[in-house]
């Protein structure tokens, strides 16, 4: 019997930590399978499901840019959450080959953030970066967590009509990337009370890409910077940050817990998390 395997799909790819930590939570259950990468250019992802389809060997997918949008029609079965978002970054087969989609960033992202949603706030609000997939599951989660939301892109308009479609209420706003690289002299009210988050949730800061730039006179006090990029773990904008004494999240906090959600789905066994740290040190190796 031909072993089973999962894999993530992406464009580029060879950067992807998913394998070395799907691979990680495998060993440390003993379970017979397998999770790698696999490179799929945009014109080749209707082959790329084809073929995978008739493979009775395949449990699914991790998806990740540029697919994510771009997957939902050729998948059969979407859940509620990822319609909702317009975003797909997992696939899972059935032992029929009917192919559901769900997204997994939403819980993956949160997850770090919970001991700061467990507490009260008079107001919360997030500078949210970037227009993506992984922004859609980001604004939602943010916007069902009760957090007015800024949302900066190059286009603003695309980023005004995402918050029409996943931000609740009217204090939410889109502008332009540039406005937040520009200095400010804005003066920040008392932030007692407030929660404040800054989220690159775009491609800027990865290898290879520019840097997101941002004048730090735009972050109130007491903020905290999350970054998604994961290559590299630390980007310009979290040294930066870190610097000037803000608490920060780095990219393997969402990778890992997104991760999660779906190695249960490929798997059938929860991942194993009380090996969160050994895992954390072999991927910053």
């Amino acid at each position: 019997m031909t072993r089973p395997y999962a894999e993530v799909i992406g464009d580029p790819i060879a950067q992807s930590k998913s394998p070395a930590i799907h691979s990680f939570w495998l060993d440390k259950l003993g379970i017979d399978a397998g999770y790698r990468a696999c490179q799929v250019p945009p014109d080749g992802l209707e082959t790329y499901l084809a073929q995978r389809r008739t493979d009775t060997a395949w449990l699914g997918c991790n998806v990740t840019m540029p697919h994510k949008q771009a997957i939902m029609p050729l998948v059969d079965q979407i859940d509620a959450a990822a319609q909702r978002i317009g975003a797909v970054n997992t696939v899972v087969r059935s032992a029929h080959g009917v192919l559901a989609g769900t997204n997994t960033d939403v819980a993956g992202f949160l997850e770090p953030l919970q001991p700061l949603l467990g507490q009260q706030h008079l107001f919360r609000i997030a500078r949210v970066f970037g227009a993506g997939g992984a922004a859609r599951a980001i604004v939602s989660a943010l916007s069902n967590a009760g957090f007015a939301i800024v949302l900066a892109a190059r286009d603003p308009a695309k980023a005004a009509e995402l918050l029409g479609e996943l931000a609740h209420g009217d204090d939410n706003h889109a502008v332009q990337l540039a406005h937040f690289a520009q200095p400010t002299d804005f003066a920040f009210d008392d932030r007692q009370g407030i929660c404040d988050i800054v989220v690159n949730a775009s491609p800027l800061g990865m290898a290879g890409q520019s840097p997101l730039e941002l004048d730090f006179s735009h972050v109130p006090p007491g903020s905290i910077i999350y970054d998604i990029v994961t290559h590299p773990l630390e980007t310009p904008l979290l040294v930066a940050a870190r610097e000037r004494g803000f608490e920060t999240v780095d990219g393997l906090a969402m990778l890992i817990g997104q991760a999660a959600a779906a190695f249960e789905l490929f798997f059938g066994q929860p991942a194993p998390r009380k090996y969160d740290a050994e895992l954390r040190d072999r991927l910053t190796r």
